[in-house]
């Protein structure tokens, strides 16, 4: 995915209220902006840290300036969540993604149960593959890990992916991992047991796991390396 315009870089003064962020401007100017995050952030909210930001052609927006990417030593990691279903819908469409090629018709957004929703349908001939997309922001140690707080609505959609495999659907759960510095994929048993205890045992019913890096930087967000993913 690139970036239709040029990406404006600040520093991270505060990341707050979940959706608000306030930082300072090479111009020296102190600005609210928009952060796309419902997660913690944790490890990609240091005071400080160089960030860069998109700016809305809506003139009616409160803050026009959206939190794209955050800088952690040598890394950019992308935290506007909102763009991550693009981004791996676009890498899925590329024939990137090995085991979900030659795909016929994706469907995004679809309803799977009353009070269900995942993020894409791909059908290939008469086959549906449902995909839940996620969005990993926090590596450490090498370590890849999701979620970055408690997500009683990520367990959710790992149940509900058992259920379509078990009518005969594929069932995946594809976690984008929007920086460069992981080597593997586990999830975070320390932040939320039952989330990584329910991944294990949905694993062994037959949803499949997929956790791929991207090439990311000011310019572009890019899904290229799938890395291994270990349950334990």
């Amino acid at each position: 995915m690139q970036f239709e315009t040029p990406l404006q870089p600040a520093t991270l003064i505060i990341r707050y209220k979940r959706f608000l962020a306030d930082v300072t401007t090479q111009q020296g100017q102190e600005i609210t902006v928009h952060c796309p995050n419902s997660g913690s952030m944790r490890g990609c909210s240091t005071p400080g840290s160089p960030v860069m930001l998109s700016t809305s052609p809506n003139l009616k927006r409160k803050y026009p300036q959206t939190l794209e990417m955050v800088k952690e030593g040598d890394t950019w990691i992308g935290v506007n969540t909102m763009l991550t279903n693009k981004i791996v819908a676009e890498a899925i469409l590329e024939g990137r993604i090995k085991t979900l090629q030659n795909i016929d018709k994706l469907t995004r957004e679809v309803t799977t149960s009353k009070s269900s929703r995942l993020d894409l349908l791909l059908k290939r001939g008469d086959e549906k593959i449902y995909v839940e997309i996620k969005n990993c922001s926090l590596v450490e140690d090498g370590w890849a890990t999701f979620p970055d707080a408690i997500t009683a609505r990520g367990t959710k959609h790992l149940n509900e992916l058992a259920d379509l495999v078990a009518k005969g659907h594929r069932g995946v759960i594809f976690f984008c991992i929007q920086r460069t510095d992981a080597e593997k994929f586990r999830p975070a048993a320390h932040i939320d047991p039952l989330y990584a205890k329910t991944m294990a045992e949905v694993n062994k019913k037959g949803v499949e796991i997929l956790a791929y890096q991207t090439e990311i930087g000011p310019e572009s967000i890019i899904v290229n390396t799938p890395i291994p993913c270990l349950l334990k």
